[in-house]
């Protein structure tokens, strides 16, 4: 038996729990997908036998997919904040998630096509919102508030002003 891990993160799914683990496995580095697990039973939105819960990693986060039914939806006091490298790796990750279902938000945050947020965050605009400059901060903190994908020259723009 694999000991599991000391804390992970329990993710709620109307069925599509294992759809989801893979799609976020094809899409993330350091991403898997585990063990399924099936109902020893019957229960509120499914039968014995149904996928109940499947094991998955996202960027060597260990979560857990639960098929818990409809009812329950997910909100933005929960997200994935991922840290891109340039504006490469920020298109290819928001394109995944947008161009799969998913909505766009404001200010880099996108939800994927079952309803988890997702922060979709160049380091470069890390860096100019916690730098020692605070007027660069403030005029990267501006221009970011008018974007939704976060565009990683525009941020370098405002912070050379």
């Amino acid at each position: 038996m694999t000991i599991p891990a000391k804390n992970t993160i329990c993710l709620w799914y109307d069925g599509d729990a294992e759809e989801a683990a893979k799609f976020y496995a094809a899409t993330f580095p350091d991403s898997s997908v585990g063990k399924v697990h099936r109902a020893p039973g019957d229960f509120p939105s499914g039968k014995l036998g149904d996928m109940l819960t499947v094991e998955f990693t996202v960027m060597g986060i260990p979560c857990l997919g639960i098929n818990g039914g409809s009812g329950v939806t997910h909100s933005y006091a929960f997200s994935f904040q991922v840290a891109t490298a340039d504006q490469a790796e920020t298109d290819r990750y928001w394109n995944a998630i947008v161009g799969n279902g998913g909505s766009e938000n404001a200010c880099g945050w996108c939800q994927d096509r079952w309803g988890l947020s997702w922060q979709i965050t160049p380091v470069a605009l890390t860096k100019a919102m916690t730098g020692t400059d605070a007027a660069a901060a403030k005029r990267a903190f501006d221009a970011m508030m008018k974007m939704k994908k976060i565009d990683v020259a525009a941020i370098e723009a405002a912070v050379r002003n």
